[in-house]
């Protein structure tokens, strides 16, 4: 290509999204896949959003839904998530809180303010791989984040340190990650606390699938510990984001982060620079659906997608060749598999789609370091309970020949 040669040493370490690709495969007949985490359409709260769009297109709303906006977001919506969070033990101001086109915004934003090249991010193994596609632009080295581990701040430090490099902040999602579907204890959530406070490096807490739990007791957000701890979100190292995709839509690509006020005032300008704002229209119609009916609408969604789960569960159970063993999630819309270690996946997957019509995502994509080959995800969430039970006899079929 004539301009290649030009690229920014960044483009090096930008590559397809395995989803994305896979995504593509949706429309084939027939195929049952648990391959994307996506929101099954049938549950859109769809007519609450056609009433919430005509309603901001009504003569009086329409110059506003349809100009230019604040950066910040629009002031009625944040004042919801306000609430929100207040709600889940994070109290904090409408200006704590900027509103992005979506988490995954938010998350390649966040790289951009910390990272500059060759910065350490700290990731589980295996982590959500859109978080390593964003950070990836912006060049960092990877360590292994383990909350509950035995490990000790010094020892990040030093490797950091011996690759001429500094600890900038942990990622994690903690309820129901993606991809494994793993919550992290409260136990955990405290030790992350002290680990990162020991560093002196940033906290980013993805809760994209907070809302969406099936059995137990809610476990209070990393940040709200921190808060508790701290007794106020400005002096808090955390900073938390969140996601209207899972809840009420994807294609409106909303969602919020919420930190101390320094944080989002430099948020803020990335967003002038980039965007300007995420679109008005989306967050006057979000805002609306949200104020109108979002506790009831999660609590279909999560008896629905609960229903789902276990569905997959028993599935696994009584389709699974030995040697196969899998998370058991409490929530959110993922299941986790590991295979015998000969087993490569990525090869299954050319099977499962050419013998099976079934499709799922390897694990090896979710490991900044190339490893999991023996490993793949799945999700529950837009099948009902009789596809998943027909993929996962197709799956366990196909893998007692592995």
């Amino acid at each position: 290509m004539l301009l290649k040669q030009l690229f920014a040493t960044r483009t090096h370490r930008m590559e397809s999204s395995e989803i994305r690709e896979l995504l593509k495969l949706l429309n084939r007949p027939g195929l049952l896949s648990f391959a994307g985490g996506i929101p099954d359409p049938d549950l859109f709260p769809a007519a609450a959003f056609s009433a919430a769009f005509q309603a901001a297109l009504e003569p009086e709303y329409q110059a506003q839904a349809l100009q230019y906006s604040v950066s910040e977001g629009y002031l009625p919506l944040r004042q919801w998530i306000q609430r929100e969070m207040a709600r889940m033990g994070v109290p904090c101001d409408t200006d704590n809180i900027l509103i992005t086109s979506g988490s995954q915004q938010a998350l390649d934003y966040l790289g951009k303010l910390f990272l500059s090249p060759n910065d350490t991010a700290l990731v589980g193994w295996p982590t959500y791989l859109g978080a390593l596609a964003a950070f990836n632009a912006y060049e960092p080295r990877y360590d292994q984040l383990n909350p509950g581990g035995n490990r000790s701040p010094a020892s990040y430090r030093d490797a950091a340190a011996e690759a001429n490099s500094r600890v900038k902040f942990a990622y994690l999602s903690p309820d129901f990650a993606n991809p494994t579907g793993e919550t992290l204890s409260l136990s955990g959530r405290k030790a992350l606390l002290d680990l990162t406070e020991e560093l002196g490096c940033a906290v980013i807490e993805d809760g994209a699938y907070h809302a969406l739990r099936y059995e137990g007791e809610a476990i209070p957000p990393v940040l709200a510990l921190e808060i508790a701890q701290k007794g106020s979100l400005e002096q808090c190292r955390t900073v938390y984001c969140g996601s209207f995709s899972k809840t009420l839509s994807p294609g409106l690509r909303l969602g919020w982060v919420v930190a101390s006020k320094p944080v989002i005032a430099q948020l803020v300008l990335m967003k002038q620079a980039a965007d300007l704002h995420s679109p008005t229209l989306n967050q006057m119609a979000v805002h609306q659906v949200a104020e109108a009916c979002f506790d009831a609408h999660v609590a279909g969604l999560r008896q629905a997608y609960g229903a789902r789960r276990d569905a997959m569960l028993s599935a696994l159970q009584t389709y699974m060749p030995e040697g196969v063993t899998w998370t058991r999630p409490k929530g959110g819309m993922f299941v986790w598999l590991t295979l015998p270690q000969h087993v490569d996946t990525a090869e299954v997957l050319v099977r499962a789609l050419d013998q099976e019509n079934i499709a799922f995502v390897p694990g090896q994509a979710f490991f900044a370091d190339g490893a999991g080959c023996n490993t793949l995800r799945l999700s529950f969430s837009a099948l009902d309970e009789a596809e998943i039970r027909t993929g996962i006899e197709r799956l366990g079929r196909l893998l007692s020949g592995a």
